[in-house]
């Protein structure tokens, strides 16, 4: 059983240790994410995912306003800020000192949460392939930068996925990037390999079962595969039924070393880290 190196991340001068795994719940501002049941527009649905996200126990918040499943449709880059506007809005109004996380690849969006709301965390499902500036923004801002792995874009990237070899290929490209930003001066960067992301349904059990490998970058690792359909495809059913595989692979991945899970359901996950970390005691 892997146990989590002491890594710390740097969010407004404040070290928040990553040596114990952190959970950070999914907002979804959008009328089209691909669980229905994350999807909040109004106010108060708005308000209430909120409250349930921190009283269920996560450490952080990811507030999304572009859906990124396959085939999603495009958005403007005001129509994101105009709907993460209201979502940040509401955040900070209700937890002033959360640490907050935003799931966006522009650059100009990602300044636009930083400098109007305090946005501590971007979240980049491109890896800075979709905006040749989010690597030169998130070091001059000194924030945290989640660096995912994805070919293609949301509307391309399930169009027959292929590698050479899937954990070489992912390796090179952290280990790519990951260089570009420390010449940048990016200081705090966690890794994201990007399940379900141009990845068949093979392919994100391959990279399941080989997550640990990513462990020679030395630098914290989220994982994100909340009801995804590497799940329900492998199962049966759709993202609704699938909290339970969501759990076992949650455990696995923690199991792997997982520094962060990234999670519609937060009190769920919140039971797993607690019962791994149990373990890990002996």
């Amino acid at each position: 059983m892997k146990r989590l190196l002491p890594y710390t991340i740097n969010v407004k001068g404040q070290l928040i240790d990553l040596s114990e795994p952190q959970v950070m719940g999914i907002l979804n501002v959008t009328p089209d994410s691909f669980f229905s049941g994350s999807r909040k527009q109004t106010e108060t649905e708005i308000r209430e995912r909120v409250a349930e996200i921190f009283n269920e126990g996560a450490s952080m918040i990811d507030v999304g306003a572009y859906s990124s499943r396959p085939d999603a449709d495009d958005i403007s880059p005001e129509e994101e800020m105009s709907r993460l506007r209201r979502g940040l809005k509401i955040v900070r109004e209700m937890y002033p000192e959360a640490v907050v996380s935003v799931d966006t690849f522009r650059a100009d969006v990602a300044r636009m949460c930083v400098e109007e709301y305090g946005a501590d965390i971007i979240n980049d499902i491109s890896g800075g392939n979709m905006d040749c500036r989010m690597f030169s923004t998130v070091a001059e801002l000194g924030i945290p930068y989640i660096l995912m792995h994805m070919k293609g874009t949301p509307q391309t990237m399930q169009q027959s996925p292929q590698y050479d070899d899937l954990m070489k290929d992912i390796l090179l490209y952290f280990a790519e990037r990951v260089q570009q930003l420390r010449d940048l001066g990016q200081k705090d960067i966690i890794i994201d390999p990007g399940f379900g992301f141009a990845k068949t349904l093979n392919h994100n059990y391959e990279l399941m079962q080989q997550l640990d490998k990513l462990g020679i970058f030395k630098l914290p690792i989220l994982v994100g595969i909340s009801r995804k359909s590497m799940i329900y495809r492998l199962l049966g059913g759709t993202p609704a039924d699938a909290l339970n595989g969501t759990t076992t692979l949650n455990t696995i991945a923690l199991l792997k070393g997982v520094s962060i899970l990234r999670v519609h359901d937060v009190k769920e996950c919140v039971e797993v880290v607690n019962i791994v970390k149990k373990m890990k005691e002996f």
